[in-house]
């Protein structure tokens, strides 16, 4: 049977859960010194206006989090507009007839503002925030529609914070729902790929169940996370947080709290953690840390994590692996240069020339001409540098249109895609075929609006680009003509991700 769109129940749970997470939060009232920080009476409007869905705190509630680590992405100005207007297809409300805009750009002043005391996110309010809708076993384990349910689509639109499940094979949406604030970084699948986990920006995890399409468990891990990692054999789940700075171990089956793992280097320095993956191969997670020159494989063993560390010289801004999880290529976070690290005697053994910042998250590998190539783009530099596997050698780096975010490809097609996400020129999109390393074809699919994040079908044979636009879409492409198939109006679409090829860990996307 066939599932038309519907709007999921999930915003229910978004609720409930705000409310439970502000109980477990700390309840500590604004201090003194915030208040004295803020204009006269800032902080009685804030508590009369906000602190019901944002908490007392600011921890967040109904509401994410309103602190300076949870709101890098918005403006201080564009906050006072929020406040004012407030945000179509969510629950937050326009103000313009109850405050003034002095008020709102005082309260915008006020939440950019860092707590007087660190707030604290640990073991009790984790595991107050615990929601389990649906325990495992509780849900029918058949899928309630028809499709080939390894060539699913997720489509992460930030625009108004939902998610569309969409039908690879006919490029339909199955589904839509209410997803978390802010959703960061890719979702991941189990092994299986019936379930998909999402992380959000203020720390919330939340389980899915594709094949019943409902949230089956939901979890907060932090107040600020950067990613999830799933571990090979989809047991658990662990969560890499900015604030507090911890990496947090749950079981993945109803995301019940395992272990908090305070990142704290041997001199006392406390880190916060840039990224997560797990490395199947070994059975393990590697963590690369902002504030300690040091990556952390972490082993669980019986349920007990246990943490290995490796000295890398530097701090490491983000990472891949190679093919075989042998090694570690990690993006200095000065910009000028990247690691190799042999992940068995924790050594680095070459350094890579890659200025302009390199976004190794979204490094792809290939064969070329009998040996193994990776590339990746850069943030700071219109470039895309291709570099020898064997030797780590710059083989080429190919001149863009400006500095790019994305690249993906599949070990089925000929041709690699990269985004030209900032500049001037970020409706363009170029395309490089793989043997002769070069640019064969820029597109522009919508002018004026950025085109960004490519995925691939599991065979290969067709793409989806996002139009990074509020009044955007998700466009197909024939992988081998380039063509254009269809265009589906969507909501700032940013990431999509292809069950086949995350938990094939395909060659041609992120992991």
């Amino acid at each position: 049977m066939s599932v038309t769109l519907l709007r999921h129940p999930a915003v229910r749970y978004l609720m409930l859960g705000g409310l439970l997470a502000a109980a477990g939060a700390l309840t500590l009232a604004l201090t003194q010194a915030q208040a004295q920080a803020a204009e006269p009476g800032t902080a009685e409007l804030y508590a009369e206006h906000c602190a019901s869905c944002h908490g007392t705190d600011r921890l967040g509630a109904m509401g994410p989090a309103l602190l300076p680590e949870n709101l890098a992405r918005l403006k201080q100005a564009d906050a006072a507009r929020v406040i004012l207007n407030g945000r179509p297809a969510t629950q937050m409300p326009a103000f313009a007839e109850t405050l003034s805009a002095e008020s709102a750009q005082a309260l915008a002043q006020f939440i950019y503002q860092p707590p007087a005391e660190p707030p604290r996110w640990a073991e009790p309010e984790i595991l107050a925030s615990h929601l389990l809708p649906h325990p495992a076993g509780s849900l029918p384990d058949e899928p309630v529609f028809e499709a080939d349910m390894l060539n699913l689509f997720l489509v992460v639109e930030i625009g108004d914070h939902h998610v569309t499940v969409l039908d690879g094979d006919t490029m339909t949406p199955v589904t839509r729902f209410a997803s978390r604030y802010a959703l960061h970084g890719g979702p991941k699948y189990s092994p299986d790929g019936r379930y998909v986990y999402f992380g959000s920006r203020d720390g919330w995890i939340t389980k899915y169940d594709l094949y019943n399409l409902r949230v089956v468990a939901e979890v907060r891990a932090g107040i600020n996370m950067r990613n999830i990692a799933v571990s090979a054999d989809g047991n658990y789940v662990l969560a890499a947080n900015y604030l507090p700075h911890s990496l947090v171990l749950f079981d993945a089956t109803n995301l019940g709290l395992m272990k908090v793992i305070d990142v704290t280097g041997e001199n006392g320095t406390s880190s916060r953690v840039s990224a997560v993956y797990t490395a199947p191969p070994r059975g393990s997670f590697i963590a690369a840390l902002k504030d300690l020159p040091e990556a952390w494989e972490i082993t669980v063993r019986q349920g007990r994590p246990e943490v290995r560390v490796m000295a890398t010289g530097t701090y490491l801004d983000d990472f891949f692996f190679d093919p075989g999880y042998q090694h570690l290529i990690g993006a200095a976070r000065d910009g000028k240069h990247g690691l190799v690290i042999d992940l068995d005697s924790g050594k680095t053994i070459a350094d890579l020339p890659l200025p302009g910042m390199p976004h190794l998250g979204s490094g792809i590998t290939w064969d070329y001409r009998g040996r193994r190539v990776m590339a990746t783009p850069h943030f700071r530099t219109g470039a895309v540098s291709i570099i020898d596997m064997d030797n780590w050698e710059v083989i080429k780096t190919l001149q863009t249109e400006g500095p790019g975010f994305f690249m993906r490809s599949h070990e089925n097609s000929r041709y690699a895609w990269v985004d030209v996400f900032f500049g001037p020129n970020s409706d363009k999109v170029h395309v490089i075929d793989k043997q002769t390393l070069e640019i064969v074809k820029t597109l522009q699919p919508a002018p004026g609006k950025v085109s960004a994040h490519v995925e691939f079908d599991r065979y290969g044979e067709k793409l989806l680009l996002s139009v990074w636009d509020d009044d955007g879409a998700v466009i197909a492409y024939d992988a081998n003509t380039l063509e254009e198939l269809k265009r589906l109006p969507m909501n700032k679409p940013s990431g999509k991700y292809n069950v086949w090829n995350k938990i094939r860990y395909e060659e041609g996307t992120s992991h």
